[in-house]
């Protein structure tokens, strides 16, 4: 077995396997000197559409600005409340705030650490109702809800059927923040299988490199079925521009290089067989880690085909067991270490500890562990046995206690 060690993420060997496509693309890009918008870009758009199952797709220029842009062009801004959860990456809440809106957080399910639907209900059931519209008010800003942001977190979905059945009652948005689910598949009761990107109003996704669909940079997209917020989506990503220096609205430079635009394409080809390959890698760590009791490892309901993004585990001693696992040349990482209603720029936001009691559990005992596509099995066994040998001890002094 390998002593070498085993990188948390490997981006340098699949851009080796795609280099001649990656820099042919470039290549073409820098004869035609075709960099902002053009026919790359709309072809990814189409394509990627097409492969979520969407009517439209606008290519952004990061995940950020794709939430942001898709919260906007669906009406939602300044005295508008969203609820999100607080156990996720910051850029879901910077992109609500700078829509001009106002976050309220619900906690999550302790299973797939995604928006627990059950905690959505109770919070909308215990929220005062606007006069004037009947929407909920928010019990944190006193502002009217106008839309839910449910994160498909690891490439996992949260119940998307409780969750709109939720918010069709209280006449709420959905806006789906699926950065980290290309490809990951939700089976509807009523449309069967289908993947993320196609239950909202609108959904947002970014190509960060390290995504499952990763561009060599910065690059997001918004899919949608509604045209007009496909065409405000254009607008605001070109500075409010109908066409050129006709503005009609006050927009933004949130445009979809075309380079990553042709990377992204190249990409898509490959999408689903590296998920096939993280999918089976979940299955092998499964297997290795099952009768670990102090270790649980992820949950995947019948309803949801996860893409793994992230393949995180929980046990007490998260910390300890971390480095650990680096002592031995295994490399993991924290997604997400601290929530965000107890992070320093939100805490005039009055929430404190104990406030999203499953959220502030999970964040203390996750661990991600190496989750790549190209990940073998002789890597696998060793985070395995690194855990094991850390593990183990643990559990026999707490037997020999209750002995």
């Amino acid at each position: 077995m390998s002593t070498k060690p085993v990188p948390f993420l490997d981006l340098v060997t699949p851009h080796r396997e795609l280099e001649e496509e990656l820099v042919a693309a470039f290549r073409e890009a820098v004869r035609s000197a075709a960099f902002v918008g053009g026919p790359q870009v709309e072809a990814f758009e189409r394509e990627f559409a097409e492969y979520c199952g969407a009517k439209y797709c606008v290519g952004v220029a990061n995940g950020t600005d794709a939430v942001r842009f898709a919260l906007m062009a669906c009406g939602v801004g300044r005295g508008d409340a969203v609820v999100t959860v607080s156990h996720t990456f910051i850029a879901t809440v910077e992109a609500i705030s700078q829509a001009g809106a106002s976050t309220e957080f619900v906690d999550i399910d302790e299973r797939t650490y995604c928006m627990s639907a059950d905690a959505l209900d109770d919070y909308l059931k215990g929220c005062a109702k606007d006069a004037a519209t009947g929407r909920p008010l928010g019990t944190r800003t006193g502002l009217p809800i106008k839309a839910v942001v449910p994160v498909h977190l690891y490439g996992q979905t949260p119940d998307m059927d409780a969750i709109l059945s939720i918010a069709e009652r209280y006449g709420l948005l959905v806006v789906e923040d699926a950065a980290q689910a290309q490809g990951t598949k939700y089976r509807s009761v009523n449309g069967g299988w289908r993947r993320a990107g196609t239950f909202g109003a609108a959904a947002a996704f970014s190509f960060y490199p390290g995504k499952n669909l990763g561009s060599c940079g910065e690059g997001g997209a918004v899919t949608t079925d509604d045209e007009h917020v496909a065409q405000t989506i254009k607008k605001l990503r070109e500075h409010g521009q109908a066409q050129k220096y006709y503005h009609d609205l006050e927009g933004y430079n949130g445009r979809l290089h075309a380079i990553q635009a042709a990377f992204l394409r190249i990409k898509l080809r490959h999408l689903d067989a590296s998920n096939a390959g993280r999918r089976a890698a979940a299955g092998r760590y499964a297997e290795l880690l099952s009768k670990l009791s102090d270790v649980t490892v992820p949950f995947e309901a019948e309803t949801s085909q996860g893409i793994y993004h992230l393949y995180v585990i929980r046990t007490k001693d998260r910390d300890a067991l971390g480095d650990h696992l680096k002592s031995l040349g295994v490399f993991t990482g924290l997604h997400y270490p601290v929530p965000l209603h107890l992070q320093k720029c939100y805490r005039d936001w009055g929430y404190g500890t104990g406030s999203f009691p499953v959220t502030e559990r999970v964040a203390r005992e996750i661990l991600s562990l190496p989750m790549f596509p190209g990940l073998t099995a002789d890597q696998q066994q060793r985070v395995a046995d690194g855990i094991r040998t850390f593990v183990e001890p643990r559990q026999m002094t707490g037997s020999q206690r209750q002995a």
